[in-house]
């Protein structure tokens, strides 16, 4: 592709990031002001770098400390208001006031905490106010930077009030102001909860450790050496789609801005080997959403929820194999059946890498994730792991000339690395507010108690059902992690009041909060692909479904057999999860055979419903439905390949 028309593509995605994702929406400045913040951020990952492996710090102040970082950059890099000017030589008077009450409000609370939480949480009428101040800082700066979020938020921030008025088992007895905003400010379930801790740790310094493999040429070697591997099949560029955004999506943990990096050479690629732009956009969304719950890394989610599971991380890592797997080995054959179909081929000889040179020259370029993994599995922390990486990827780097990090480099990868944790990181202080509700009130309890009253009989798959929902709303619009750390408090003590295991349960609504990506009507992953692909974004979003539906169905078949989740069923031998493995890939090929209506050949539409019913079969863990899909699986083949010489022939 010409270099003029690359640069297009790049504008283009970046203009629908700023008009889709929060963090791309931000001012720019000139001059000392521009200079002073660069310098900022920099100080800001520093400080957290320190804290995370070296320094000593109570876990109330770190999160208040970050809290102060987060909210002032929100207030100096996002805009007040959409058509404000977004190039400044300095910020705002307003901005500038509402920084320095951010400094003061939890400035007081990290020089106090320790003497109120001595008193028994008693607080005094200037402590409320200083509580009612943070609470409006941070719905400010959740407004600028998830609006989406900010509303749900202040839906729950209304209901410690109004829901006294509430019939039944969604109604509580009310609670005062001094109640509601000693939770949410000064205790440990609020604003400086359980998501602004995730923020703090895991999820800043996998952000920092993302960008600096962007910087490091980490993207371009994916890209190549998924070229090298698959880029001559049938439906090749597809094919690289899946695999690169697959590797980047588990790294850096956002589905949309991995559309926007990897999809403005993969897109275009698809469409020029012959895919509908529909479809083009539909597989690019699909693969980098299916990236934050991919294990190694997982985008940082494997972390938090081995924390809230009490479990290592090695355990919740073996857990997602199998779904992962799952979920890209139909994508893979979602779009080789298309390929086929359409009678499309790879990309030729000429313009694939060589496979050993791509290695040679930026094969150093994984020295990062192996020290990673390396160290986690030696019993080091992910937080000091990720660390270490982050240097690695820095080391390794200079081992090549073509690919050596300058200081300009590096700096611009921890700018922009403090940049993208902003908005992720706001996004978990207003979820404070969301779960210090849930929990004040008990809603988490009183939303299961109206489920499981709802599923009169306690169906376990009705509930599962009924979750599922209730994790793709609560999901939509926000990013993976944060949407996890929003589910987990709600929906997961559903699940297991219905006697699910904690990891099935945890692992269910984690897949269907990081789903919420490609599920209209709010699939962002989906409407920045479109707008790459320049596709509909209505068709993209339900296509989007269709080649996600693996994802969309595993979830319920673990629900009460785990065995599909390796390690999680203490009965379950070795050989009986690859068992389980083995015809659930069986199964999953099946489904995306029958959706896509290619099997050995082009299929009838009778064809296509059978491969769709025995879909289940294979899915479900089980020696008698295993045997029956086998069956008439095999049946169909046989079918298929003795009449395959009068099927109509193939055009391009």
């Amino acid at each position: 592709m010409a270099q003029h028309d690359q640069e297009q593509l790049e504008a283009k995605a970046q203009k629908l990031l700023e008009e889709k994702e929060a963090e791309s929406r931000t001012r720019s400045y000139s001059g000392p002001a521009g200079t002073a913040i660069t310098i900022l951020l920099c100080v800001w990952t520093v400080f957290q770098l320190y804290y995370s492996t070296f320094g000593v710090m109570s876990a109330i102040n770190l999160r208040a400390f970050h809290c102060i970082f987060l909210l002032a950059f929100t207030f100096l890099l996002y805009p007040t208001y959409k058509r404000e000017r977004r190039v400044r030589k300095l910020p705002p008077v307003w901005d500038l006031a509402l920084v320095v009450l951010t400094v003061l409000t939890f400035g007081y609370l990290i020089l106090n905490y320790e003497r109120i939480a001595q008193n028994g949480g008693r607080i005094n009428q200037f402590e409320l106010i200083i509580a009612g101040v943070a609470l409006v800082l941070a719905f400010e700066a959740a407004r600028r930077a998830s609006g989406n979020l900010a509303i749900l938020a202040l839906i729950f921030l209304a209901y410690n009030w109004f829901g006294q008025y509430l019939p039944g088992k969604l109604g509580h007895n009310g609670f005062t102001l001094k109640r509601v905003l000693s939770t949410q400010f000064w205790g440990t379930q609020g604003l400086l909860g359980t998501g602004i801790g995730v923020s703090a740790t895991y999820i800043f310094l996998f952000v920092v450790f993302g960008a600096f493999l962007k910087y490091s040429g980490f993207s371009r070697f994916i890209n190549d050496f998924s070229l090298t591997l698959v880029g001559q099949t049938a439906g090749g560029p597809a094919k690289v789609a899946v695999l690169a955004s697959a590797l980047m999506g588990m790294i850096n943990g956002s589905a949309i801005a991995n559309v926007a990096t990897t999809g403005t050479i993969t897109i275009p690629l698809m469409k020029q080997t012959g895919y509908k732009k529909e479809f083009a956009g539909a597989v690019e969304a699909v693969a980098s959403t299916g990236g934050q719950f991919c294990p190694p890394i997982m985008g940082a989610v494997g972390f938090v929820m081995a924390e809230f599971l009490n479990l290592s991380y090695t355990a919740v890592m073996l857990a997602a194999i199998v779904p992962a797997f799952l979920y890209y080995l139909g994508l893979l054959f979602a779009v080789h059946f298309e390929a086929r179909r359409l009678g499309l081929s790879g990309l030729s000889k000429e313009n694939i890498p060589d496979a050993m040179k791509v290695l040679r020259e930026q094969g150093h370029l994984v020295i990062p994730l192996v020290v990673l993994i390396a160290l986690m599995a030696m019993g080091y922390t992910p937080l000091y792991a990720a660390v270490i990486a982050i240097f690695a990827t820095i080391a390794a780097s200079w081992l090549r000339k073509d690919t050596r990090m300058t200081w300009s480099k590096i700096v611009a990868a921890t700018v922009e690395g403090a940049k993208g944790a902003v908005s992720v990181g706001v996004c978990c202080v207003i979820i404070g507010v969301i779960i210090g509700t849930v929990t004040l009130t008990s809603l988490g309890l009183n939303m299961g108690y109206l489920i499981l009253s709802v599923v009169e009989n306690s169906s376990i798959y009705l509930t599962g059902l009924l979750v599922m929902i209730m994790s793709t709303i609560l999901g939509m619009g926000v990013p993976g992690v944060a949407a996890y750390v929003i589910v987990q408090a709600v929906a997961v003590p559903v699940l297991i009041d219905v006697n699910v295991l904690p990891i099935s349960a945890h692992m269910f609504c984690l897949i269907y909060a990081c789903l919420s990506n490609i599920t209209p009507p709010v699939a962002m992953s989906s409407y920045v692909a479109a707008g790459i692909a320049g596709s509909n974004q209505t068709k993209t979003g339900l296509l989007s479904v269709r080649l996600g539906l693996v994802g969309f169905l595993i979830p319920f078949f673990f629900l009460d057999n785990p065995i599909l989740l390796i390690g999680a069923d203490p009965t379950a031998t070795i050989a009986g999860s690859l068992w389980a493995m083995f015809t659930a890939s069986i199964g999953t090929v099946a489904l995306v055979g029958g959706l896509e209506g290619w099997f050995v050949r082009k299929s009838s539409w009778p064809e296509r419903i059978v491969l769709i019913a025995v879909a289940p079969l294979m899915l479900y863990p089980g020696a008698v439905t295993d045997f029956i899909g086998f069956a008439i699986l095999a049946a169909v083949i046989l079918f298929q390949f003795f009449t395959r010489r009068h099927a109509p022939a193939q055009t391009a």
